[in-house]
């Protein structure tokens, strides 16, 4: 990999990632500092971390958190099958965690720690994911496309999208060939935004520190079969299933070219 100079100065890593805010509602990240405190800090405290949400053990309300968000997916779809839900709502999970990393990466150069432990989630709420992380504290790494790509890449498909994909493979039987599909389109999705605001505002060395972090974690073992890419343009080989929901139709970055009308498990894997 050719490692590029960025001259575009790295804003500070502040308490309250203010340097996301501009990017758009997908790439911000609430903070909530306990020594502070705060009117949300009690609300926030009653909350259960993502950390709880991607345990299989379903015995305790917090573990249950998961469930209540296919369930509310569900219910605002009219998705009657949970699989379904259960795809829509771990992409837009997804889209979340890899606009965070990215927005973090290229614009202050670092991520904060995102252990699941430390991000705080509102199953009810609407779109985008409602998450709140309980401290900023930086994760070691440095600030050249590789070490940033392998950080990005530790935080969200190793923290994150591994032990969400397995505990709904575990509940729902989602094809993990979708889930990761699922991964790819939403990491595209984030790396095109962000590129899109860096291009708007004249920041090019931001996005090419975009386009460059996009290469290098597609290349991850992971990722790399997920789809076709020409530049930030993304082409899926599964498909999120959006068309069994009433109204909907392929989205697109869909293997698809229009709904298939086969078996139900069409394109689960």
């Amino acid at each position: 990999m050719v490692l590029l100079l960025f001259v575009d100065p790295f804003e500070d890593l502040d308490p309250d990632l203010a340097a996301l805010r501009p990017l758009g509602g997908f790439f911000v990240l609430r903070t909530v500092r306990p020594a502070v405190g705060g009117a949300d800090a009690p609300r926030i405290g009653r909350l259960g971390t993502l950390a709880k949400s991607y345990k299989k053990d379903t015995s305790d309300v917090y573990g249950n958190a998961l469930t209540f968000r296919v369930e509310t997916v569900s219910g605002r779809l009219g998705a009657a099958e949970p699989r379904v839900a259960a795809s829509i709502a771990h992409q837009a999970l997804a889209a979340r965690l890899w606009s965070v990393a990215l927005g973090c990466a290229v614009r202050y150069g670092r991520l904060p720690d995102l252990d699941p432990g430390l991000l705080r989630w509102d199953p009810a709420a609407g779109a985008p994911d409602d998450l709140w992380l309980t401290e900023v504290r930086a994760r070691p790494g440095g600030t050249g496309p590789a070490p940033l790509a392998d950080s990005v890449a530790q935080a969200v498909v190793h923290g994150h999208l591994e032990p969400l994909g397995e505990t709904l493979r575990d509940r729902y039987g989602v094809a993990a060939g979708l889930l990761w599909g699922n991964a790819g389109s939403a990491l595209a999705g984030a790396a095109r935004e962000l590129d899109r605001w860096a291009r708007a505002n004249n920041r090019t060395e931001a996005a090419a520190r975009t386009r460059a972090l996009a290469d290098a974690l597609f290349a991850h073992p992971l990722l790399s079969a997920t789809g076709t890419r020409a530049g930030l343009a993304f082409r899926r080989r599964s498909c999120c299933l959006y068309y069994r929901v009433p109204g909907g139709g392929v989205c697109g970055d869909c293997c698809f070219t229009q709904p298939p009308r086969s078996s139900p498990r069409a394109a689960s894997g």
